[in-house]
């Protein structure tokens, strides 16, 4: 009998652990559904905060250009690179621009940007409002009826909405000037044909399905760094963990879109 009771004890320690451990994640999914729900239904409901939502997108996007800028043109000049000796192989050095023009539209510009952003922007959300959650400003916020939500959250995801396309797009114009850079220097392709040549196989799919990417990836980043500096706790530990959190969290989620929006823009293909 005593043999029985030790060996079913551990099982049921474990089964009372799972059930709790399951009981945790959908406790902490109904507050993310809860924490996006509260952001749709304030977000768009004055008094709006332009003010800071343009603050924010300058904060987002105008200090993120050099590194936009330095990243993107290495990004179409490796790429073209890279490519070149596949194509030689086949003797069709001359689709080399069009295959440049393809990845930076379809996948790099608004992956790369997203990455970026993800480990720039959504790292320094994070710690932002965690500071404030530890310091007590936001329950102080509250206490003052200024609507802390509205003005710290809906402002951020709000600009992080709006730039991280535009830097998308910016990205791709420099990844396109990178590209030429190497293949004019290794090929003596000239800026016209070059032009001709890196337009010709994009269709308005490859241009509309990268906005969409980069809105909603820019979304991402922003939904995620609120929440998780939002909501943050012990102290300055609870701050890098904050961080830390909406980068692993924001980059995880934008690649599972990624695989989710190729899959079905493939399908209007």
């Amino acid at each position: 009998m005593d043999t029985t009771n030790e060996t079913t004890t551990p099982v049921k320690k474990n089964g009372s652990s799972f059930a709790l451990k399951l009981g945790n994640f959908f406790r902490e999914m109904s507050r993310i559904n809860a924490f996006i729900f509260r952001f749709f239904k304030e977000a768009f409901v004055p008094p709006f905060e332009a003010k800071e939502v343009l603050r924010q997108c300058y904060e987002t996007g105008v200090r993120s250009l050099t590194l936009i800028s330095l990243t993107g043109f290495i990004v179409g000049l490796i790429f073209a690179k890279q490519s070149r000796p596949s194509l030689a192989s086949f003797g069709a050095q001359s689709w080399l621009p069009s295959l440049v023009s393809i990845a930076i539209m379809r996948a790099l510009a608004p992956l790369v940007t997203a990455l970026i952003c993800a480990g720039k922007v959504g790292s320094s959300i994070g710690a932002e409002l965690g500071s404030m959650r530890v310091t007590e400003q936001i329950d102080a916020m509250e206490v003052s009826g200024t609507k802390p939500f509205k003005y710290l959250v809906c402002t951020r995801v709000l600009a992080t909405t709006i730039v991280i396309p535009i830097l998308a797009s910016y990205m791709a114009l420099i990844a396109f000037l990178g590209g030429f850079v190497n293949i004019t220097t290794n090929e003596g392709t000239s800026y016209t044909n070059y032009i001709d040549n890196f337009f010709e196989q994009l269709k308005f799919l490859d241009f509309s399905s990268s906005l969409i990417k980069a809105t909603i990836f820019g979304f991402t980043i922003g939904i995620v760094g609120c929440y998780q500096g939002y909501f943050s706790n012990k102290g300055t530990e609870g701050v890098g963990k904050a961080a830390n959190g909406a980068v692993v969290t924001a980059m995880f989620l934008v690649f599972v879109e990624e695989i989710i929006i190729v899959q079905i823009t493939g399908w209007f293909r």
